[in-house]
């Protein structure tokens, strides 16, 4: 009896927390730290400026490398996931970010910060992007999967909201190693927890995906795990087949300037900007941080739109909204926060990755079995946009003394997206390789 009470217990206790919502939490820390160490850079550009007199073109091209790497990086990590697992491959993630803001303190040269904020921070943050979630949640999760993805999605938002304005804090009053060290224990702290609640399949720990039908297993669980070269290979062979579709370049071309307007434009250069105009460091971060908070509430709504409402109109009219606020920006700076900049904050917040629900939506009609693996290009194509944008903003700082250029400049691309996006067929033409089923 004793024997049988016991195993009777254990499954009693197991089944209050399925390991899957272990797994989403372990995901959910590593992808809020994700999102902030990549942001981090943008409340450093002045202070490493000051001391090393570094050009702000400079410093932004170690930005511009790291946005690069953060999309390019993300259609391949699903291939390193799926041969060395996901625990290994985010704990080392994390390991090159921690590296990579730990050895700036000892920079002297500009070459190292490319180095470290660039390629490690890059390449670390990259393997953590879209992959990360979709391997997830395809692996863990039937039932609530889109809830899941929706939650990991917003992980961004909510570590941009929690280290910009820390960084920030700690670049102004503790210097810019502090802060750069900060982000380097952060990471490194979280490495305990992914290989502590990180699994790579649920036959790992004898259970099955949240809401699967009892006894299914995934295909890890009957041998079926595919090869890296595999899974590369059909990454390739997606953009191959995606490439030869006028739809493919529409999405790519209004993705790549929803980048250049949102994470190379803002949210690299929002900070110093603001800072330009009188306005202290901290400030800033805290109203940079509050675009990820209203980020999070117009991401949901969005989603329960584009159910709803043709994703091309949503676009069209996204994108529209947010060129016309880009147009006013420069008039808003100003030494405290007024009014105004409050309601740009909250208008612009909301409208900030708003595009993403209905552009997988067009991904998934027209590309259908393939389409989150062409969202993957679309989005590196957003990372192209933004390290552009980072660069040219920072240099367009360099030249002319002001950002004012870059603002309209992005404004008026916004429009160019919004015909993109109006552009795009309904359905599949004639001519058009079919969408892969």
């Amino acid at each position: 009896m004793p024997v049988t009470d016991t195993r009777t217990a254990v499954p009693a206790r197991a089944s209050r927390v399925h390991w899957a919502w272990l797994v989403a939490f372990a995901a959910f820390v590593a992808l809020v730290g994700a999102a902030g160490f990549r942001a981090a850079p943008s409340v450093l550009i002045d202070p490493l400026h000051e001391e090393f007199g570094w050009s702000r073109g400079t410093i932004s091209a170690a930005v511009s490398i790291n946005l690069l790497l953060y999309g390019f990086i993300s259609p391949f990590a699903a291939a390193l996931m799926e041969r060395f697992g996901m625990r290994k491959v985010v704990a080392s993630a994390l390991a090159l970010v921690a590296a990579g803001s730990g050895f700036t303190v000892f920079m002297t040269e500009s070459w190292q910060l490319l180095l470290c904020w660039g390629v490690l921070v890059g390449t670390g943050t990259g393997s953590m992007a879209l992959a990360f979630v979709a391997t997830v949640t395809g692996r863990w999760f039937v039932k609530h999967r889109g809830l899941v993805s929706g939650i990991l999605t917003a992980a961004g938002a909510a570590g941009q909201l929690v280290f910009l304005p820390l960084v920030a804090m700690l670049a102004t009053d503790q210097g810019w190693r502090t802060a750069s060290l900060v982000v380097s224990g952060a990471a490194l702290a979280v490495v305990p927890i992914v290989l502590l609640l990180l699994r790579d399949w649920p036959a790992d720990v004898g259970t099955t995906a949240y809401g699967a039908p009892e006894g299914e297993q995934t295909p890890r669980a009957t041998g079926g795990t595919m090869r890296a070269g595999g899974s590369a290979m059909r990454a390739l062979t997606a953009l191959r087949d995606a490439a030869r579709t006028r739809t493919f370049w529409l999405l790519a071309g209004g993705f790549a300037i929803c980048g250049a307007s949102t994470n190379g434009l803002i949210g690299t250069h929002f900070v110093p900007a603001a800072h330009d105009h009188g306005m202290p460091h901290t400030t800033a971060a805290g109203l940079l941080a509050l675009v990820g908070l209203f980020d999070v509430v117009g991401t949901i709504a969005s989603g329960w739109l584009t159910d709803r409402v043709d994703p091309r109109w949503l676009l069209g009219t996204y994108y529209v909204l947010r060129g016309a606020s880009l147009l006013v920006l420069p008039m808003l700076f100003a030494p405290t926060t007024e009014p105004p900049m409050w309601a740009f904050i909250v208008f612009y917040g909301l409208d900030w990755v708003a595009t993403v629900p209905p552009t997988v939506a067009l991904c998934r009609t027209w590309f259908g079995a393939n389409g989150p693996i062409v969202f993957g290009w679309v989005f590196a194509s957003h990372q192209v946009g933004a390290a552009v944008a980072a660069l040219g903003a920072g240099l367009t700082r360099d030249q002319l003394g002001s950002y004012d250029l870059a603002w309209f400049a992005a404004g008026g691309l916004c429009a160019v997206a919004a015909v993109l996006s109006l552009s795009i067929r309904k359905s599949s033409p004639e001519g058009d390789p079919a969408p892969k089923h």
